[in-house]
């Protein structure tokens, strides 16, 4: 399948992608949450929507985190490994339910809330609402025009600001 379209090409969609990226800057300039987590969340959420770009991204700057080969395998089978801590399942189950409404799911189980909660203040709360909600997004873009994965240089987006 061959990209559709450059985003960064055509000015109005260039423009907002440069805004869209400085919001995720902000997230990551401000946020208590580790590198690894928000990429491994992002990852995550990629992986559902099938972006094949975002995936590339994630797992490259997962990796550039510090994230281990083992945990970047196994995160699609996350509930079924002993590799990822509570708080990270946690994050894990928030990023697969807000992603899958988009299936016809009830949303963030009050299970699920409740785990968030116990494991992240209000600013780690609040930055998995926006991380989630930026990953979903990105990957609606990134699929719409059928960007493709493997390209991706740890840090590109950096030339983007």
């Amino acid at each position: 399948m061959a990209p559709r379209f450059d985003l960064l090409a055509a000015p109005t969609s260039q423009k907002v992608g440069k805004r869209f990226y400085a919001a995720s800057l902000a997230l990551f300039e401000s946020t208590t949450l580790p590198r690894a987590l928000t990429e491994l969340v992002q990852l995550r959420v990629s992986q559902i929507n099938g972006c094949g770009y975002c995936a590339d991204v994630h797992i490259k700057e997962a990796a550039a985190a510090g994230e281990s080969a083992l945990r970047l395998g196994l995160l699609a089978t996350w509930r079924h490994t002993t590799v990822f801590t509570e708080a990270e399942r946690a994050a894990l189950a928030f990023a697969e339910e807000g992603t899958r409404i988009a299936d016809g799911a009830p949303g963030v189980t009050d299970a699920t809330w409740a785990a968030v909660r116990e494991h992240y203040d209000e600013d780690g709360t609040g930055a998995l609402v926006v991380l989630v909600s930026l990953a979903n997004a990105a990957n609606r873009m990134g699929v719409i025009v059928h960007n493709e994965g493997g390209s991706y240089a740890s840090g590109a987006f950096a030339a983007l600001g």
